[in-house]
């Protein structure tokens, strides 16, 4: 099993930035496809930044250009890198990995996000 914990979230202006984190513990398959999600109250989840299992970084519309997911796998931390924050970012960021990218098998219980 894989324990996911995420840090960082808080309150920023819009335009700011916030750096995110994911420390990961247990058994890390190098097959798993790493990445963030997030959700606001009442919408779906999105996927917002992936790091596939080829190492291929994947953004949403939403965040590409603002946003970068990065790792460091010696320390098995995943980062979420979110720069000219606006106010539809608020939501609760949380980290994944697992064999699907778009079904992971292993979620964080997240980080509260509110740009305002």
């Amino acid at each position: 099993d894989v324990q996911l914990v995420e840090s960082g979230g808080g309150l920023v202006q819009p335009g700011g930035p916030l750096r995110l984190s994911c420390v990961a513990s247990g058994y890390m398959d190098t097959r798993y496809c790493r990445s963030w999600f997030r959700q606001a109250p009442g919408s779906e989840r999105e996927r917002v930044a992936t790091i596939t299992t080829a190492g291929t970084l994947d953004y949403a519309n939403s965040v590409k250009g603002r946003f970068t997911i990065s790792e460091d796998v010696s320390r098995k931390i995943l980062y979420l890198q979110m720069d000219n924050l606006r106010p539809d970012d608020t939501a609760s960021y949380t980290c994944a990995v697992g064999l699907s990218c778009s079904s992971p098998n292993y979620r964080g219980q997240g980080t509260q996000v509110t740009v305002s």
